[in-house]
């Protein structure tokens, strides 16, 4: 049952002011950069973004208020979905910027990995959320890799490495919450050490393109290493304070590329500066934490594993975008959280917070009240 009194500030407040962010970075980014200023209706991306997070909100409140229980009992028919889902979208989606992710259903596109990402966490949970003796025996992670194989694979067939990297992120991380012995997990390492080098001849060319212009930045500046050097620009010449909203000259001149997806925390950098920059990161932080702490006080070792699994998703994935865009990791084509633009990724975001939410107002009592 839902209850305003145990609702989680804390998870709901961050979540709304990031989502609000990322309406006004995209309006700046891209809409009144455009020759003609900002387009009417549903042309407008930011009006777009805006009915995505409506869309999202609803959404969010439904998944708080509904049972997670309901969706751990439904794991299997959960998984059946994500497996459908991703090869509906390998039989019939067209390519697009390189992979075949999205199904395009006429004025808006949808990437059901995206849902099926937070489904993964849903299934995980349930098959590692046993009691802690059973993870004794290698019975539970064995077939947690066993069901989040196919994904990784399905996803990497759409040409997406970087879903199919959130995915196993994903899994690491909720076997890591589950407390599976150290044993098992070194069985991991030596198995990555093994696929890692031969998995490198696997890769499609323009993925290993990206790793060698990240290591080697300089080769081709104005090429495949350009919107790189001109997101280190953007980053740079904010400065302190930044230059103002809408006032960002790497992305109104149009210098910067996919500058409202991938590299928007670049135009955020320039417009807001330094000092934005590390508010902004503070939201995540305080985001993440409060999960974090959702998690520790989860009713059963399910909600545990949901909550510290949605916080897992959402790290990492900040992470990986920032460091994209300061040019510590290879371009992956992951977006930011709540910021970027696109419906899939912001909705399904605000629906496993949604599920967080719904584990906290169902947590155990704090020893704390004031917690």
């Amino acid at each position: 049952m839902f209850s305003l009194r145990r609702f989680d500030w804390l998870i709901f407040i961050p979540m709304v002011a990031i989502a609000a962010i990322g309406v006004a970075m995209v309006y700046s980014a891209f809409e009144i950069s455009l020759p003609g200023g900002p387009r009417p209706g549903l042309e407008n991306f930011a009006l777009r973004q805006l009915l995505f997070a409506g869309i999202g909100l609803v959404i969010y409140l439904v998944a708080a208020s509904l049972d997670y229980h309901v969706w751990i009992a439904s794991f299997r028919w959960l998984y059946l979905l994500v497996i459908a889902m991703l090869l509906v979208t390998l039989a019939i989606a067209d390519p697009t910027f390189g992979t075949r992710a999205w199904l395009n259903l006429g004025i808006f596109g949808i990437q059901l990995s995206e849902l099926g990402r937070i489904f993964m966490i849903v299934v995980l949970a349930r098959t590692l959320g046993v009691e802690s003796h059973r993870l004794e025996n290698a019975g539970p992670f064995l077939i947690s890799g066993m069901l989040v194989a196919p994904t990784i694979i399905l996803i990497y067939l759409q040409v997406d490495f970087g879903m199919a990297l959130m995915m196993g992120t994903i899994w690491l991380g909720i076997v890591f919450l589950a407390g599976v012995r150290w044993r098992h997990l070194a069985t991991i390492a030596m198995g990555a050490a093994t696929i890692i080098p031969l998995g490198w001849f696997q890769l499609e060319e323009y993925m290993r393109g990206r790793v060698y212009h990240f290591l080697y930045p300089g080769h081709d500046p104005s090429g495949a290493s350009y919107n790189v050097n001109q997101a280190l620009i953007s980053i740079g010449s904010g400065g302190w304070w930044g230059k103002g909203f809408g006032q960002g000259t790497q992305s109104q001149l149009h210098f910067l590329r996919v500058r409202h997806t991938d590299f928007i925390f670049s135009v955020f950098c320039e417009e807001f500066g330094f000092i934005g920059a590390m508010l902004l990161i503070l939201l995540f932080a305080v985001l993440i934490f409060r999960l974090i702490r959702v998690a520790d006080s989860a009713r059963d070792r399910y909600g545990r594993l949901i909550a510290g699994g949605v916080a897992v998703s959402l790290f990492a994935q900040v992470f990986i975008n920032l460091a994209i865009n300061a040019n510590i990791l290879p371009v992956t084509g992951l977006p930011l959280p709540m910021i970027s633009y696109g419906g899939s990724s912001l909705i399904t975001s605000m629906f496993a917070l949604g599920i967080a939410q719904s584990v906290s107002q169902r947590r155990k009592p704090p020893d704390n009240p004031l917690l």
